[in-house]
């Protein structure tokens, strides 16, 4: 029986640890796919992800022995990244600042999604972890984000995490034009103006 590909990704996991050049051209294989499969969905060809990383695709296939894999590692870094920047923004900038920040990086998240659509509903019928790892983390980003703007008074008192990831998410479902991209972050400025119409006067309330 062919093993599932988070099987073969734990197995990965378990082997020694890489050289340093093999270590950089798994991270630059990861990366270009992220932003290859984003661009071209899921049908992106493994050998133009090769070539734009400047490898052969013998190299991809050592790192990556199917698409599956290379789609489970690349969804797993990019929920991982936006989690980590929830932190990173928070420490660097006002909480509403970080906020919209944060929520014009989960455009990117979810363009990288959407491009990852059909692999990710079969690793969906696998026992793979992939969704209860990240489902839970990224909800739990924008909630920290969220309260901590709520608690400043630089948005509404009266917003809930829960109602603003289920106004983000509503993109995912946007018609996949070519200004899809431009047009879903030009929708986070408008629910970020939202957030933070009468959000002096909810914080004297």
């Amino acid at each position: 029986m062919a093993a599932e590909p988070s099987a073969i990704a734990e197995e990965v996991a378990e082997t020694k640890p890489l050289r340093a050049d093999a270590q950089r051209n798994r991270d630059r294989l990861v990366e270009v796919a992220a932003a290859v499969f984003a661009e071209r969905g899921i049908d992106a060809s493994l050998e133009e992800i090769a070539r734009r990383a400047g490898v052969g695709i013998g190299t991809l296939y050592r790192h990556f022995p199917t698409r599956e894999h290379l789609v489970e590692v690349v969804y797993r870094r990019e929920a991982e990244g936006l989690c980590a920047a929830a932190g990173e923004l928070a420490g660097k900038h006002p909480s509403d600042v970080a906020l919209e920040q944060w929520m014009q990086r989960f455009v990117d998240y979810i363009a990288t999604k959407r491009g990852l659509a059909t692999s990710l509903r079969i690793l969906l019928t696998t026992n793979s972890t992939l969704f209860s790892d990240t489902s839970g983390r990224v909800s739990q980003a924008l909630r920290q984000l969220v309260e901590a703007a709520v608690a400043d008074g630089t948005i509404r008192g009266d917003v809930d995490a829960s109602d603003v990831l289920h106004a983000l998410s509503g993109i995912y479902s946007a018609p996949d034009t070519p200004e899809w991209r431009d047009r879903s972050r030009r929708l986070v400025s408008l629910l970020m103006d939202g957030l933070r119409f009468g959000a002096g006067k909810s914080a004297q309330a």
